[in-house]
């Protein structure tokens, strides 16, 4: 007998059904605490767990540059703000520098919240 986990089953079909807007501050969100989560383990002193979680983060970074439209000059500088942060973030892992890791979450904190505006906006029709 098959017995899946809901919780689990319900994440995937969260995924599933999310629209391209839906699934990029699905990622952000992500991002965020993945970038929390590998601070408190490098603060804890367990190496592997924030190695995990900041490849993780700089994997959504990744994607998201991998499937940007870099079609108008904004939209470049934010390829290469994301590009940054990856960036950043290899530094962060390589060093488990928690300063950097200070330094770069405001800046997926404010990409995050602008995408969120922008959501907002789109939604209300202005």
């Amino acid at each position: 007998m098959y017995t899946a986990n809901p919780y689990n089953i319900y994440k995937q079909n969260s995924v599933n059904m999310a629209s391209s807007q839906q699934l990029l501050l699905m990622l952000l969100d992500g991002a965020v605490k993945y970038t929390k989560i590998a601070r408190m383990a490098i603060l804890n002193k367990d190496i592997a767990r924030a190695h995990k979680e900041l490849v993780r983060v700089q994997d959504i970074f990744l994607e998201l540059m991998i499937t940007m439209d870099k079609n108008t000059k904004y939209m470049e500088d934010l390829y290469n703000l994301y590009d940054f942060i990856k960036n950043e973030l290899a530094k962060a892992n390589i060093k488990k520098d928690i300063t950097i890791i200070d330094n770069t979450l405001p800046l997926i904190e404010e990409i995050r919240d602008m995408w969120y505006e922008v959501d907002k906006k789109i939604k209300s029709g202005k």
